[in-house]
């Protein structure tokens, strides 16, 4: 027999474990004659089934094989405002391009609650500003996060080009999120000047912030490289903030790099390069 062949077993024993799957099935599934055997319908039926699960288990190992590759998974990852902004748009499209099986849930939270659900094993990577996390959390440097002015082209501060954040309390602001880095960043900046914040609106987005300021509600304060965006849209103008905690730092933060699944490590390593080489 061809089977017996081409499996180096004996025909006897090829006979045997057909005839123990027909009693199992309880059914024929080979019609034997002294013209040799021919497959029943139910035979014919069996090996499709037997093929398709072949095939299945072939694309079960494929897949795993990807999986533990890191070309297949899912990476849950919060990030902030600033990181969503400036940053991830651009490098998630290059890391998506090259892994395609790869699916990354984002979701944007402040600091504090980024660092606080990776310490929970909520999430597997996040990138919050840098000064914001507990010893528990691995983290590697991201990006630079520059804090400029924003107000509208009449105001008085207007025409300046760089100002102290001391000479921006007199005036009425936008502010952003409560528990944010960058909210809690410029309180304590109030608090050590002795003067508090007039904040006259909150919101939670950058484009809200921006279009409060053009509307003449108050100026605001948010990264680089979103002001230059909205600068060019709107009618604002943008100012270099001469304060040393307004050169932030971003950073990935992860539970721990060695347990991370395979597709998790390879984001955190492409994020990992360096701007120029990333965009």
């Amino acid at each position: 027999m061809g089977a017996a062949e081409r499996e180096h077993i004996a025909p006897s024993a090829v006979s045997k474990r057909v005839s123990e799957l027909e009693t199992i099935l309880n059914t024929h599934l080979i019609e034997r004659s002294n013209k040799g055997i021919l497959p029943t319908e139910a035979g014919v039926a069996l090996l499709g089934l037997a093929r398709n699960v072949l095939h299945g288990l072939d694309d079960i190992y494929f897949q795993m094989r990807d999986y533990s590759s890191g070309t297949r998974g899912y990476v849950r990852m919060y990030a902030n405002i600033s990181a969503i902004t400036q940053f991830l748009p651009a490098e998630l499209n290059l890391f998506l391009a090259k892994f395609p099986l790869v699916e990354v849930h984002l979701e944007e939270k402040i600091s504090s609650t980024i660092t606080k659900s990776l310490a929970e094993s909520v999430v597997d990577i996040g990138i919050f500003t840098s000064g914001t996390h507990a010893g528990e959390i691995e983290t590697f440097p991201y990006r630079a996060d520059d804090l400029v002015l924003i107000t509208p082209v009449n105001h008085p501060l207007a025409a300046k080009d760089a100002v102290s954040f001391s000479d921006t309390l007199e005036f009425q602001y936008v502010g952003l999120h409560a528990g944010g880095s960058m909210n809690i960043a410029l309180t304590n900046a109030a608090s050590r000047a002795n003067r508090p914040m007039k904040i006259r609106v909150q919101v939670t987005s950058f484009d809200a912030l921006c279009l409060m300021v053009e509307a003449g509600l108050g100026i605001g304060i948010l990264p680089r490289i979103s002001a230059e965006l909205f600068v060019r849209a709107l009618k604002v103008r943008m100012l270099t903030l001469e304060e040393p905690w307004a050169n932030r730092e971003l950073v990935i933060g992860v539970r721990s790099y060695v347990a991370l699944p395979a597709a998790a490590r390879c984001l955190v390593d492409h994020l990992r390069r360096p701007s120029f080489e990333a965009l």
